[in-house]
């Protein structure tokens, strides 16, 4: 397991300001093409402010926090940043109720109470030591040789208490274990939190973070998108899946698809080998795109309309 460093001791050979100022060389020779590059390279489709973002992230050693609808890709930067990398993305998904044994730390008690019958007579400070210490998210990420990718996914589930000990990481990059002290990180990650604005997150947390909102996609970039992860669909149905798509997002849904249901009912039809839309096939695979049973009976009340805007016809049509 690895080392934890804390304030007050020595760790000769790995010197938490040594790996930090490697770091910084590392980081100082990122480019916004080479940033560019990386989200090319894993066929990631980003706009110059996208790249922007994830480039000013990495330079400055900042936390990027991406809020937008669901489904539009925010999660996906943080996997294609660690493929970029050749890094390990480390993940913690949040929930209401999170609390700092699943984020950051706890001891196994189990094998704390197994090392007290064992050796009768232990003191507190040889059961409270890195031996005994399962590591979550957090502690995982900041106990790494190579930076890693931290992914805090859906911020804003969490409580509001979840911030208060999120903000000691991203402020000065430790975590304070009462039982042993601060542990300071070795190497600072690469964070990205995301958000769907299921509640307002606090300034003090805005305040560390970079900012990035990511919206759907215009037909351009979505076109672009569902051709570069599926480059052997058809071409004609690639667009009009992708219209029809932009379309449906204008409906009042409860819950609008995003680019991640748009890929995977575009999947879903090249799989089938369809070529183009028609009415019985929107109807019967409609609930590949919409989760939701009153946004399905809005779509199939409105599908004359998608389907006319659309381009797509029916079989009579066709006949």
């Amino acid at each position: 397991m690895d080392r934890i460093l804390v304030s007050g001791t020595s760790d000769r050979g790995s010197s938490p300001f040594g790996r930090t100022h490697i770091q910084n060389l590392m980081q100082s020779s990122i480019t916004l093409e080479s940033v560019k590059e990386i989200l090319n390279s894993q066929s990631y489709i980003a706009d110059d402010y996208v790249a922007m973002s994830v480039f000013l992230s990495m330079r400055l050693n900042k936390p990027l926090l991406i809020e937008g609808p669901a489904g539009v890709g925010k999660t996906e930067i943080a996997k294609v940043m660690a493929k970029a990398l050749d890094t390990s993305l480390i993940r913690l998904q949040c929930y209401e109720g999170l609390d700092a044994n699943h984020a950051l730390y706890e001891w196994n008690y189990q094998h704390q109470l197994l090392h007290l019958r064992i050796n009768e007579g232990s003191d507190e400070q040889t059961i409270f030591s890195d031996k005994f210490l399962l590591k979550r998210p957090l502690l995982q990420a900041i106990s790494q040789e190579k930076a890693p990718v931290l992914l805090i996914d859906e911020v804003d589930r969490a409580d509001e208490e979840f911030e208060s000990f999120l903000l000691e990481l991203l402020s000065d990059w430790q975590i304070t274990i009462p039982e042993m002290g601060t542990v300071k990180a070795k190497t600072i990650p690469h964070v990205i939190l995301t958000g769907n604005r299921t509640r307002e997150l606090s300034e003090a947390l805005r305040r560390r973070c970079l900012y990035l909102w990511i919206d759907y996609p215009p037909y351009e970039k979505e076109l672009a998108i569902v051709k570069a992860k599926m480059p052997d669909i058809d071409y004609a149905l690639a667009e009009q899946i992708t219209k029809f798509m932009q379309e449906i997002r204008t409906l009042r849904l409860n819950k609008a698809p995003g680019i991640a249901e748009t890929l995977d009912w575009a999947e879903s039809l090249a799989a089938m080998h369809f070529t183009h839309l028609d009415k019985t096939m929107i109807e019967a695979t409609l609930g590949v795109i919409l989760k939701d049973w009153q946004d399905i009976r809005q779509a199939q009340m409105s599908l004359s309309e998608l389907m006319e805007k659309t381009g797509v016809k029916s079989k009579m049509e066709e006949l």
